[in-house]
């Protein structure tokens, strides 16, 4: 591989939805006819384990690498760095149509001057796009190409930033394999004479995967306020040799149940195949601590009443006693505010309209 190459990794959707895979697989072909990055199709990132040959790739990349996927590239990135694939956050400038930065502005969602942040990424840059955000295959053509022209950082060595302690022969069948499979068997480019060649290759670890459900930290925003550990009683969360929070047994998680990422004050905790955008990684707007919550001026359960309901719901189904809002409950959040804050503000603003 030569040390300005660029790879890109094309998470594939947990749907075989036949629009989503077309898309897929056509991002993954035309870059493979142009012959100047190194290709690989792997299954939804989210549902790859640690040893799976997909995730093994991605650990085994030394430069720069792009990768798409049918997440927020929050989510992605996160996703990453909890199995050690670590860089600087290369930035897209592929948005969907209708997004705004300008009109961007919640500070609820924007990281904490606090967070503890991810742990020595090393000098290479990682790229995160959304396959969501478009429907056409050459804008994301475009954006490859340019990220490509603007990579040139040198390949780093492995070694020294690689997480997941891969075993030494899991490693070597990518390190020095040939790429893998060929796009429907045949040599994917051609010379200027039309002739085939073989000096790119489309690599696909396609090895079957099932649907996961754990929460991700985002240590851009994760202040170790420990909230977290506190308030989930399924044994899910831990600290490291840092004494850092992390997700210590992903597989003790509830499917199903976002209640902790409810009750994290900084809006860190992510679960990526939620349907609420929030929740599942997106950065418009908060979770928990909205900045005005409305469920206050209509009855509904406040972020945490629901958070504990959700984990009541979770320690029945387990044979165990529901504890509703007196385990784990940060008083500070609890309680409420102790001073006049937005909300005060808004029902001010509405008694002030002449309605």
């Amino acid at each position: 591989m030569s040390g300005k190459r660029l790879t890109v990794v094309v998470s594939q959707s947990q749907s075989k939805n036949p629009a989503g895979r077309q898309m897929e697989e056509e991002i993954a072909t035309q870059l493979i006819l142009a012959g100047d990055t190194e290709v690989s199709l792997i299954p939804h990132l989210y549902d790859l384990t640690a040893d799976h040959p997909g995730m093994l790739f991605l650990k085994s990349v030394p430069g720069d690498l792009v990768v798409l996927s049918w997440l927020y590239p929050r989510a992605t990135r996160w996703i990453l760095d909890r199995n050690g694939i670590k860089g600087q956050e290369g930035v897209s400038e592929l948005k969907a149509d209708d997004e705004d930065e300008e009109d961007f502005d919640d500070e609820s969602a924007a990281p904490s001057a606090d967070a503890i942040g991810s742990l020595n990424p090393p000098n290479r840059k990682i790229y995160v796009i959304d396959l969501r955000v478009r429907n056409q295959v050459d804008d994301f053509l475009a954006e490859i190409r340019r990220i490509g022209q603007e990579s040139t950082v040198e390949t780093v060595a492995l070694m020294d930033w690689i997480g997941g302690n891969p075993q030494p022969e899991q490693l070597e069948r990518y390190l020095h394999a040939d790429n893998g499979n060929q796009v429907n068997g045949t040599a994917p480019t051609q010379n200027g004479n039309g002739a085939a060649t073989t000096d790119a290759h489309l690599r696909t670890d396609s090895a079957p995967v099932k649907r996961r459900w754990y929460p991700v930290i985002d240590y851009s925003r994760c202040t170790n306020c420990m909230e977290c550990i506190d308030f989930c009683l399924f044994g899910v969360y831990g600290v490291d040799h840092s004494e850092r929070i992390l997700v210590e047994q992903q597989d003790n998680c509830k499917k199903g149940c976002p209640a902790c990422s409810r009750v994290c004050p900084e809006n860190a905790i992510i679960f990526p195949g939620h349907k609420t955008p929030g929740i599942a990684g997106s950065d418009e707007g908060g979770v928990g601590n909205l900045k005005i919550d409305l469920s206050k001026l209509f009855g509904a359960p406040s972020a945490l009443e629901l958070a504990a309901q959700e984990r009541d719901v979770e320690l029945v189904a387990d044979g165990r006693e529901a504890v509703g809002m007196t385990v784990g409950i940060p008083k500070r959040q609890a309680a409420g505010p102790q001073e006049r804050d937005e909300l005060d503000d808004l029902i001010d603003g509405l008694d002030d309209l002449d309605v």
